[in-house]
């Protein structure tokens, strides 16, 4: 059986977390949250991330840019996919980004998903669950 694909979510809001997160895991991907509090990230632990789901605005002094350093620092040739309130991508993440995703679009986002790191593979168990 092989391992579902990890898809790893960033943002400040604990809200965003879980609906993204919930919206990852139904579309046949697993999800790993992490609350970005300071510039100081707790990457989680993880033996695969296929891709990186970040914010582009944070709270206080964080920028997205420190994100996306620790990220590529973290987990080098992972894919990032910005999720953010902007109508477009921000210059300053073009030459990072893989794709960007405007908040409020949850196909769109399953698409976008699905397009940077390929249909979901699924465990027999989990296909099973309703």
């Amino acid at each position: 059986m092989a391992a579902k694909n990890t898809v790893l979510i960033l943002d400040d809001d604990p809200l965003h977390l879980k609906l993204y997160s919930w919206v990852v895991n139904q579309g046949g991907f697993n999800s790993l949250c992490t609350l970005v509090k300071s510039a100081d990230l707790e990457l989680p632990l993880a033996e695969r991330i296929d891709l990186a789901i970040m914010d582009y605005n944070y709270f206080g002094t964080v920028t997205a840019l420190d994100v996306a350093r620790q990220l590529i620092s973290s987990f080098p040739g992972v894919p990032i996919l910005v999720l953010s309130d902007h109508a477009w991508l921000p210059q300053d993440m073009e030459p990072i980004a893989a794709g960007f995703v405007r908040k409020g679009d949850p196909e769109l986002l399953l698409q976008t998903i699905t397009s940077l790191i390929g249909e979901p593979r699924r465990n027999r168990q989990s296909d099973l669950s309703y």
